[in-house]
């Protein structure tokens, strides 16, 4: 049987005019590839426009990003990584991941809802995050309406019900257990009652504000206490003014105006009047209660003038001047300063090299054009340039500069370079005001005792110390160097931050004009500025007194330290005390044993009792800055000297000869060796005028503290008695015996003489000189000089004879004794 094949239907050509199916198109169009590619293709156009630097953007980009804020970028990443997804055709991986993803989008919500509450100065294409929030309008709207915060704090349960299925259970079946012990627990300890009471409390207070403010009777024009911050009174002016503007049927009723509440017993009222012609954002207030001078009082700090063009000039003028004596050195930092610019030279590579002829790979010599063997330069070795060899061109710089002083500090601590200083073509002033409203001084306000501003550093940061952990301060500088400015400035500071409950001075000035301007200050220990050479002893033994005190009272109460005590013991605490002495050298003319010795004592033990040294001396040399004061002074501050052994018996190193003068100077810190250069802080004379003249007004003369002239009284009749030695005896036949001896040994004899011979004070060789000569022992004072002549023994009258008689019939013979065999400080210690 024949089999019977069936045939297909031919297919008909298709034609070229015919028009596609609209069911292929479509099945083409939303192929995952092609849905995929869109999505990428979307997100791909809509990045550029959002990005900062583009300026074009559209409509619809720009309300996406107000609706959105900075999630506008995570919406561009979703739809790019689902874009992606799909055109891998990875749909199923999303299907099995849709709860995961579910809470991730949650969580993105959530902190939609965040971001709505940060409001940062910047912009996204042309909106301005400022005013819709880094969240957008969705995120404002999470956390500023009441539907908005009701889905804000579903959202964090839902994601974690999401995300975590199982836990959520677990804490959704033990939360009821939970709760009720948690609230069985407050009922226990009467949680409950104490709330209620503290919303009555709050309502009555409330209530009374109310008819305190709108009683005509009672009502009068609220101050602000000095002590209340400004948001609070802002706060509370702001609900004044909404009861005042309430309609009068919303007002309440007036009542009775509440009696002012009785002063507390053991507490003082205000003791400050108000300077009610100062804005409230000026006042400034003590720990104790003082009101403190407005940082209004000092003067702005003037615009400086940059020198950047200038400073790459002289930054390459340094490395070809190095360069034309063959070190190699590159210019690493420029740091400019108010006073001089600090260059930091890197040193560079010594490079050795050797030249070889070139040779082929048989090790023949390679011939040149001319037939001669080519040559090549190899390195042989590469070694660091010296820092010597830097320090050693300091004159060259100077001179390819164009500079009459220029320092070199080798190298900068902390850094590896060479700082190379070079005076700046114009000067910038550092006022006392620009260092005080620093950051670093806030923040040495609150953590230190006593902070100074001292002055700008050669990078133009402030340079601020503790004069409690100096903990004592020698300033040197020759005239007109900026030694009296400094010292100003220290005392102006000190006068800005603290009230003289906080802070007592003693001023001593042997010239008698540079500190006259505190003259009435309430901060002052006695009741003037001591300037008289013969009270100066007596000033620096009561101090001393008042230090030994200190230490009593600290043994008493067990404790080491002024701090310690002030913070264990009630009531009024004990002020710090700073004494200032401002020219040094007059007093060791006068009495230099004795001024030496106190000044060490009080430097080596008054520093835990909140005793602090500032003395400023013009004439560095060793005999007014012995080696005893400068062990003792390890804090330094060396202004512009006349020579290289000023700056070494200051510093025990050069460098203060070139300093430029008018405050350039170099700062020694106690926890350094290395000197710091700095450009000290200005303050003319209407700024002091008016610093004082606070601390002078007629608001601080019921409070002027009380002064320490009895203590000053007995030191000096301490003084005139026994000397400062201890252990000194107060015979003074005997003193007076070993000075008529010490007659025999020399031809002239003075006051200084004696008090180095015998170890006794500046009064009482005053007074054994003036004995001598009515005794007819030593002459009258030579003109111009400070020695008188000794007279013969043929010339010594016969009202010597008892005296010599009586030492002679003593046991022991008088001879004058060396320094070593008289007692010390140190050793009665």
């Amino acid at each position: 049987m024949a089999r019977t094949r069936s045939r297909r239907p031919r297919r008909s050509a298709p034609s070229t005019n015919s028009i596609p199916d609209v069911t292929t198109l479509a099945r083409w169009i939303f192929r995952p590839e092609t849905v995929g590619a869109l999505l990428v293709v979307l997100a791909a156009a809509a990045l550029p426009s959002l990005l900062p630097f583009t300026r074009v953007v559209g409509e619809a980009r720009d309300e996406l990003v107000r609706a959105f804020g900075v999630h506008v970028f995570t919406l561009v990443l979703v739809v790019a990584t689902l874009g992606i997804l799909i055109a891998l055709r990875r749909t199923g991986w999303i299907a099995r991941r849709s709860r995961h993803l579910a809470g991730a989008a949650l969580l993105i919500v959530l902190s939609a809802a965040l971001l709505g509450r940060w409001f940062p100065a910047s912009e996204v294409g042309s909106i301005d995050l400022s005013v819709h929030s880094a969240g957008g309008e969705a995120g404002r709207w999470l956390v500023q309406t009441l539907p908005g915060v009701t889905v804000s704090l579903l959202l964090l349960p839902a994601a974690f019900t999401l995300l975590w299925p199982r836990s959520a259970s677990t804490i959704a079946r033990a939360a009821p257990g939970a709760a009720w012990l948690a609230l069985r627990r407050l009922h226990a300890l009467g949680i409950h009652r104490g709330l209620w009471s503290a919303l009555r409390a709050a309502a009555r207070g409330l209530r009374g504000l109310a008819i305190t403010r709108h009683d005509p009777v009672a009502f009068e024009p609220i101050v602000a206490r000095p002590d209340a911050s400004q948001g609070a009174s802002m706060a509370l002016d702001a609900v004044i003014d909404e009861l005042a503007e309430a309609s009068p049927a919303e007002q309440p009723l007036a009542l009775p105006a509440l009696a002012p509440p009785e002063p507390e017993p053991d507490r003082e009222p205000a003791q400050i009047p108000m300077d009610l012609d100062t804005p409230a954002d000026q006042w400034r207030h003590s720990a104790d209660g003082w009101q403190l001078p407005s940082i209004e009082l000092l003067t702005e700090t003037a615009t400086a003038v940059s020198g950047g063009a200038d400073n790459e000039r002289r930054a390459q003028l340094i490395v070809d001047t190095l360069a034309s004596f063959g070190v190699d050195s590159s210019v690493v930092q420029i740091n400019e300063g108010p006073a001089v610019t600090q260059f930091g030279v890197e040193p560079g590579w010594d490079v050795k090299t050797r030249v070889i002829p070139e040779r082929d790979a048989a090790g023949q010599p390679i011939l040149g054009s001319d037939g001669q063997p080519k040559m090549k330069e190899i390195e042989v070795s590469r070694t660091r340039i010296r820092v010597n060899r830097i320090t050693s061109l300091q004159n060259d710089l100077a001179l390819a500069l164009a500079t009459p002083a220029l320092r070199i500090e080798a190298p900068v601590p902390g850094k590896a370079m060479v700082g190379i200083e070079v005076p700046n073509v114009t000067t910038a002033t550092v006022t006392l005001r620009d260092v005080m409203q620093s950051q670093a001084y806030q923040r040495q306000l609150k953590s230190g005792a006593l902070p100074i501003a001292l002055g700008a550093s050669v990078a133009g940061e402030p340079v601020i110390a503790d004069l409690a952990t100096m903990p004592h301060l020698l300033i040197a500088g020759a005239t007109g160097s900026g030694k009296s400015v400094c010292l100003n400035g220290i005392i102006s500071c000190l006068l800005m931050n603290f009230s003289p409950e906080e802070l007592r001075l003693v001023l001593i000035d042997p010239k008698r004009v540079e500190l006259s301007a505190y003259a009435d200050i309430p901060h002052l220990v006695f009741s003037e500025i001591v300037t008289e050479m013969d009270r100066v002893v007596g000033t620096l033994q009561a101090v001393t007194n008042e230090m030994e005190s200190r230490y009593r009272r600290f043994a008493q109460a067990g404790v080491r330290n002024i701090k310690s005590y002030n913070e264990r013991t009630e009531g009024r605490p004990l002020p710090y005390w700073v004494i200032v002495i401002d020219e040094l050298a007059d007093l060791m003319i006068v009495a230099p044993y004795q001024v030496e010795t106190q000044l060490v004592r009080l430097a080596q033990l008054s520093r835990a009792t909140g005793i602090h040294l500032v003395v400023a001396t013009q004439r560095p040399s060793v005999d007014v800055i012995t080696g005893l004061i400068k062990a003792n002074f390890p804090t330094r501050i060396a202004f512009a000297v006349a020579s290289h052994v000023d700056s070494r018996t200051v510093l025990d190193r050069g460098g203060a000869e070139k300093l430029l003068g008018r405050g350039d100077m170099l700062y020694v810190p106690p926890d350094s060796q290395n000197p710091r250069r700095i450009q000290g802080v200005f303050l003319s004379d209407g700024e002091i005028d008016d610093v004082v003249g606070f601390w002078t007004d007629d608001r601080f003369v019921e409070l002027m503290p009380e002064k320490h002239d009895d203590l000053l009284r007995e030191a000096e009749r301490q003084v005139e008695e026994q000397g400062t030695e201890p252990g000194q005896t107060a015979d003074g036949d005997e003193r007076l015996a070993e000075a008529i001896s010490l007659t025999r040994e020399f031809t002239t004899m003075s006051t200084s003489m004696l008090q180095r011979k015998l170890r006794v004070g500046y009064p009482r060789a005053a007074r054994m000189m003036d004995e001598l000569e009515e005794r007819g022992i030593i002459g009258p004072a030579e003109p111009g000089g400070n020695s008188r002549p000794v007279l013969s023994q043929d010339d010594e009258p016969e009202e010597a004879a008892p005296v010599e008689a009586a030492v002679a019939a003593s046991s022991e013979p008088v001879t004058p004794r060396s320094r070593s065999t008289f007692p010390t400080p140190f050793d009665a210690e």
